[in-house]
């Protein structure tokens, strides 16, 4: 559904008369395109302090911007603050972006490097962990499109971890991700920039559910755009929809409940040489105030959104089915973070998503090779946000950083970037795909 609103603001009276009622000014987001593929223009490298990783330098060069230690105008910033470990030294921090943060054009991108807060050093820790308010606090001033993330490098580590995470930020994939804290992990990095950029994904399976429409379609097409062999998974009763989107795609369609008792085998038989990218996005909502939610509407949210996913991902994992550098990726969302009225059992079955990626993570890396994360969504804009009465459908689009909804194709960015081969030390995280929601942390 067209946002009216939005292209209002992008009109002259629009612009006039909205800032002078005091409302949202929604900048247009650059989004990846065939002719936009990144940013147009420099990256700004600072450093608050010394370093406390090694190679960012040489991560930054390989994120596909010019890096520059001067310029007026940088579509990015990138300042390492890893080795900030004391009060005092975030006046180092403000000292690098005050005088630039101005500067950086619309839809541009900061990135705050830093480490992981010490257990045994709590100066070390209160610094590192301030990075973090400055961060979301950044990105509620930045406007103009612009994001600011946070990115953690186990202290002592490589910044070479960091730069499948880097091009993702630094590139307009990332347009409806700001104020996020990413922590990274000690896993060896994986094998680097894939031979051909523009297809990172070429020789992997990857399984969607949910694809028939919505965001499972956007997501199977990303994969697929990134060179994927991908399987559509629906219901059989959308089998008609998921067809269509698989033909679209070139993609194998696979009509199944994934509530089956058999779910699992029937996947395994479908990828007879492994599947290398699972990505769990099936979902239902049956809204309704706790007091007036009978069994019949709470039990099946939980067994689709949730218990499904811990079933066949255990069964999977078990029987192998998940090759040795694989990726699970599963669909969270800030309903699982925040709550929602009306909401218990989705907001249930979300929070436990969350729970599975935390838990899951660092063992099925240790024991299959396989790193599990999850996405957030926030506002999108789907069918079903179409159909929210008018009022509630402007609140939700309006209260984030970036004063607008996100669409489909922002959340499979975010798939396809947990999915990359070198994502590997990107493990049991949980990115919300919001523009910075105003709802929860």
């Amino acid at each position: 559904m067209a946002d009216r609103y939005l292209h209002l603001t992008g009109t002259a009276p629009g612009r006039f008369l909205t800032r002078r009622l005091g409302l949202p000014q929604p900048a247009p987001l650059r989004r990846w395109t065939l002719e936009t593929p990144r940013l147009e223009g420099p990256l700004l490298h600072l450093t608050a302090g010394a370093s406390a990783v090694t190679g960012v330098a040489e991560a930054l060069s390989r994120s596909g911007l010019p890096v520059v230690g001067d310029t007026d105008r940088p579509a990015a910033i990138v300042l390492d603050a890893t080795g900030v470990a004391t009060a005092a030294g975030l006046g180092d921090v403000h000292a690098a972006l005050h005088p630039v943060v101005r500067s950086l054009t619309p839809g541009g991108r900061i990135v705050v490097l830093g480490t992981v807060p010490s257990p045994d050093d709590h100066h070390q820790a209160a610094a590192q962990q301030a990075l973090e308010g400055f961060v979301r606090s950044l990105g509620k001033e930045t406007g103009r499109g612009s994001t600011v993330q946070l990115v953690r490098i186990p202290v002592g580590g490589a910044a070479q971890a960091a730069e499948s995470t880097l091009r993702f930020l630094l590139s307009p994939r990332s347009a409806y991700v700001s104020g996020q804290v990413i922590e990274l992990t000690t896993a060896t990095p994986g094998p680097g920039p894939a031979a051909d950029p523009a297809a990172p994904l070429t020789g992997r399976t990857a399984l969607v559910t949910g694809a028939a429409r919505g965001i499972g379609a956007a997501v199977a097409s990303v994969l697929a755009r990134d060179g994927a062999r991908v399987i559509v998974l629906d219901v059989p009763g959308a089998r008609e929809e998921l067809e269509r989107t698989a033909d679209r795609l070139g993609a194998t369609a696979l009509p199944l409940d994934i509530t089956a008792p058999d779910a699992a085998d029937r996947i395994a038989a479908a990828v007879p040489d492994g599947l290398d990218v699972l990505v769990h996005n099936a979902g239902i909502t049956r809204d309704r105030r706790l007091a007036n939610m009978p069994a019949d509407r709470w039990a099946p949210v939980i067994e689709v959104n949730l218990d499904s996913v811990l079933r066949t991902t255990d069964e999977l994992l078990e029987a192998g089915v998940i090759t040795r550098g694989g990726r699970i990726v599963a669909t969270a969302s800030i309903a699982g973070i925040a709550g929602n009225t009306g909401q218990t059992n989705y907001a249930a079955s979300k929070a436990g998503i969350i729970g599975l990626v935390r838990s899951l993570g660092p063992r099925a890396a240790a024991d299959h090779g396989v790193t599990v994360n999850a996405v957030a969504p926030g506002f999108i804009e789907t069918k079903m946000t179409a159909a929210v009465p008018l009022f509630i459908r402007e609140a939700g689009r309006r209260m984030n950083s970036l004063s607008q909804g996100g669409l489909p194709v922002d959340v499979a960015e975010a798939v396809a970037w947990f999915a990359q081969p070198d994502s590997t030390a990107v493990n049991g995280q949980v990115l919300r795909v919001c523009g910075q929601s105003l709802l929860g942390a």
